[in-house]
């Protein structure tokens, strides 16, 4: 039953002389009081519910059944006050990492996920492939050569060939390929072969070979997961089993190449023939010689903050100048 009590609309106070009747234990805990105000909220009700003694703090389920069995809680180790909320990776990661720990399997021998991701911004300039988007790292750890240098190059390269329009057929040799991008364009151009050297194992498995496979350029190509500098060492046993190579391209990353070591091992290697064609991209503040083993310098270009020489024979050179003059 409700007791309805009367409040004036200037004191909301309750009059000393109301007195409430002792209520038992029993009946607090059912007894529900309805408050009638006639101030701001007139005619609202406001409900108290069962009673509930707030001097100590409230106690969840698992330690009210502690209490009730007589376990001392303070013994216990502390629960956890927020559950986290894993994601679908996460909690895969983490059902993997159970797995391992199960099977004993030792932490040196697991491989972690790269957390690297990719994304399609370059694309195939010319050829057959023309406009075919390609995969590329979305970090900095693969800086793939610029779509103006890219283009430029193989304009001069064709110019020099006596033949603008296209690439004149034969093999090239891609050194720090990474994403693929020069090699696919020279596929896309007319070469018949190309060799890719890259050291990164989530680069070939993740960004280039996808690109290839994409181009349909897969069985015209070769990949060599290695590091340049070992495969320049191996070269004759290369040149025994490939042969030369017509064309060659190096665009490293700048600050982890000493271009004096790297165009000496050039210049001796038995992969560039007396009628090769050699694209290097290099940064500012770096002197390159005129010549390259049996090739001359026969363009030397500036595009932003990336430069751009290209060797080959003295009979191009001259061609390049004929060329130009008419132009």
């Amino acid at each position: 039953m409700a007791m309805e009590l009367s409040f004036s609309a200037q004191n909301t106070l309750i009059s000393p002389s109301f007195r409430t009747p002792p209520l038992s234990p029993s009946s607090k805990k059912s007894c529900r009081i309805c408050l009638y105000t006639t101030s701001k909220y007139a005619n609202s009700v406001r409900c108290a519910g069962p009673y509930k003694d707030r001097s100590q703090p409230a106690k969840n389920k698992g330690e009210q059944i502690y209490d009730q069995s007589g376990i001392q809680t303070a013994n216990l180790a502390p629960r956890l006050t927020k559950v986290q909320k894993l994601s679908k990776k996460e909690y895969k990661r983490f059902k993997e990492q159970q797995r391992i720990e199960e099977k004993g399997i030792p932490a040196a021998s697991v491989v972690k996920e790269d957390p690297r991701k990719t994304h399609r911004i370059l694309k195939v300039i010319r050829g057959k492939a023309c406009g075919r988007k390609l995969l590329s790292p979305a970090g900095m750890d693969v800086r793939p050569m610029m779509e103006v240098v890219r283009r430029a190059s193989f304009d001069m390269i064709q110019v020099s060939c006596g033949c603008p329009t296209s690439l004149l057929p034969g093999r090239w040799l891609d050194l720090y390929s990474g994403t693929g991008s020069v090699g696919i364009e020279a596929i896309s151009r007319g070469c018949s072969e190309v060799h890719f050297v890259e050291m990164d194992p989530w680069v070939v498995e993740k960004v280039l070979r996808p690109n290839l496979i994409h181009t349909g350029f897969e069985e015209q190509s070769v990949i060599h997961m290695v590091r340049v500098e070992a495969f320049l060492k191996e070269s004759e046993k290369t040149a025994s089993k490939y042969g030369l190579f017509d064309y060659i391209s190096v665009t490293p990353p700048y600050q982890l190449v000493d271009y004096t070591v790297l165009m000496d091992q050039l210049s001796s290697s038995p992969l560039v023939g007396k009628d090769s064609f050699i694209l290097v991209e290099y940064p500012k503040r770096t002197v390159m010689d005129d010549f390259c083993g049996p090739l001359v310098k026969i363009a030397d270009k500036r595009y932003g903050r990336t430069y751009l020489a290209v060797y080959g024979p003295e009979w191009s050179r001259r061609k390049r100048q004929m060329e130009t003059a008419s132009e």
